[in-house]
This record gives C-alpha cells, sequence and structure tokens, in this order.
C-alpha cells in the first residue's frame, strides 16, 4: 500500500470511527486540521505522511469523551496503523505526537518534552482551528454539550490551572477564551502558523469586545 493509499484507508477509519461525534470533536475538525496541516507543511521540511496520518488520527479518541483516559486514542491509532502494516518507525512517530501535541500537556511541568517538526506542524494546524471564528463556534459548541454556562462575571478566568485543573475545570464558556484559546497565539511554532494566528486572534478580540458590550447594555 502506498503512502496516497494509507491516507486514504484512514480517512475512511477515522470517518467511521467519529460518526456522531460531539460537533466540535467530529470528522470535520479532523479533515480541517489535515487541510491545515498539508498548508503549514509546504514551507516546512516534514514527512508528510507522518504529519497526515497524525493530522487524520490526533482526535480519534479524545480523552473528553473517554471519562480523561489519554491512553485510549493513541492504542486505537497504533492498532489501526499496525493493521496497515505502517512502517515501525513512522506508526511511533505518529503516536508521539499524538500523545504530545495537546494544550493541556503544556500544562503538566513534569512533562518529558518531545519535539520534532512534524509534531510542530501537527500542533500549529489543531492550534488554528481552536482559534478565530470556528474556534469560538467549537468552545460554544462543547460549552452546549456540557451544559456551561456562557458567562459568569463572579467567575474569573484561572490562568495558573495545572493539567489536572484543566481537565476537571466546569467553567464557563468565556473563561475558555482566557484560559486557552487566547494564549495559542503565543505557542504556535511556523511561521505560517504565526500568521494566520495572529489574524484569527484579532478577530476573537473583537468578538470579546462586542461580546461584554452587549451583555452590559452598552449597544
Amino acid at each position: 500500500m502506498n503512502d496516497s493509499e494509507l491516507v486514504e484507508e484512514t480517512i475512511v477509519f477515522v470517518k467511521e470511527t467519529l460518526r456522531g461525534a460531539e460537533g466540535g470533536h467530529d470528522w470535520f475538525h479532523i479533515q480541517r486540521v489535515f487541510n491545515n496541516t498539508l498548508l503549514l507543511a509546504k514551507d516546512e521540511n516534514v514527512s508528510i505522511l507522518v504529519v497526515s496520518l497524525s493530522a487524520l488520527l490526533h482526535d480519534i479518541a479524545d480523552p473528553k469523551f473517554h471519562n480523561g483516559d489519554e491512553s485510549v486514542g493513541p492504542r486505537l491509532a497504533k492498532e489501526f496503523l499496525e493493521s496497515l502494516n505502517v512502517a515501525d518507525k513512522v506508526v511511533k512517530h505518529v503516536i508521539d505526537i499524538i500523545k504530545n501535541m495537546s494544550f493541556k500537556n503544556s500544562l503538566d511541568k513534569n512533562r518529558k518534552p518531545f519535539n520534532t517538526k512534524e509534531l510542530q506542524v501537527v500542533q500549529d494546524a489543531d492550534r488554528l482551528d481552536a482559534i478565530g471564528a470556528i474556534g469560538i463556534a467549537r468552545a460554544f459548541n462543547y460549552g452546549g454539550f456540557k451544559n456551561r454556562e456562557l458567562y459568569n462575571p463572579t467567575i474569573a478566568p484561572n490562568l495558573k490551572m495545572t493539567k489536572e485543573e484543566y481537565k476537571k475545570s466546569v467553567a464557563p464558556t468565556i473563561n475558555h477564551f482566557y484560559e486557552k484559546l487566547l494564549l495559542l497565539k503565543d505557542k504556535m511554532n511556523t511561521k505560517t502558523g504565526k500568521k494566520i494566528a495572529e489574524e484569527r486572534h484579532q478577530f476573537m478580540l473583537a468578538y470579546l469586545k462586542q461580546f461584554y458590550e452587549e451583555w452590559n447594555g452598552q449597544l
């Protein structure tokens, strides 16, 4: 099976596995991250196969929907790739990316660092989908899915969360902007990712300004 066929088989697998998933973490999220990955990869010296498989499989079992279990996704991805006889070196690299790309892991100060160009590309691609217009839509979609408040002026954002506190947070959705979304611009790795992130960051700031004006009856 050549690289294109591997990618096509992975797309079929992911679409089927994520059928009926929450709207912010469904196949369309994966598709956008995959497209972002290919865009960013044009300007980086990376393995297209590794970044493609990583992008497609990175949310195959998001811990948020598996009682916080971070082992499910990497295990499912590994089993799938091995079933296609993907080279061991590629499988290991893909699994290492999946294990290390999430924002919450950056909050774990004791975590052993892992970093490759491929990780940087896929991480940026995923983070781009968490900001801007789609990032806002995804945040409120997930907040509604979890029946969270839109905003509560009495609950301040927690800017010093540990990884475990972040995973257990039930704060209003607006807090998520300050606890994650607005932080992503400065965590981008690639030149192209940084440029796109800056534009989407400014859009979120404009949105928040409008949100508070409407909330406080200022319009």
